[in-house]
């Protein structure tokens, strides 16, 4: 299975999509899955009012920061990861994506998380 699904299949087992995002990559991250759950239980729905960048896009960008850290800069990354985010989800906040304001959600849960594994593979894999 790869990454993608490996995401989607902890975004259907309890975990809200940053920590999903994250715990498909703890192995190689050296972190617990109990680890991965923790750092990301914050940032679901838009960390925590919708309002906020789709958690699947933080868990994205928290683990392009621990692949990258200290090899070099991360920033144009990081720009790449949202732009390539945005374009395949429409938007990158919660709320946006979701429709809340305009009734036409954007990107489901599942794809958000598959687009933001899929981004962070091209700037970081």
């Amino acid at each position: 299975m790869d990454k993608k699904e490996i995401a989607v299949n902890y975004k259907h087992n309890g975990c809200n999509c940053c920590q999903a995002v994250l715990a498909a990559y703890s192995d190689e991250l050296d972190l617990t899955l109990d680890d991965a759950k923790k750092l990301g239980s914050a940032f679901g729905l838009g960390m925590g009012n919708m309002m906020g960048n789709c958690g699947a896009l933080c868990g994205a960008q928290m683990v392009l920061g621990m692949r990258e850290y200290g090899s070099s800069p991360v920033g144009a990354k990081a720009r790449a990861l949202l732009t390539d985010f945005t374009d395949k989800c429409g938007a990158n906040i919660c709320a946006d994506i979701k429709g809340i304001l305009t009734g036409k959600v954007l990107c489901s849960c599942d794809d958000c998380v598959r687009n933001a594994v899929d981004a962070l593979e091209k700037v970081s894999g």
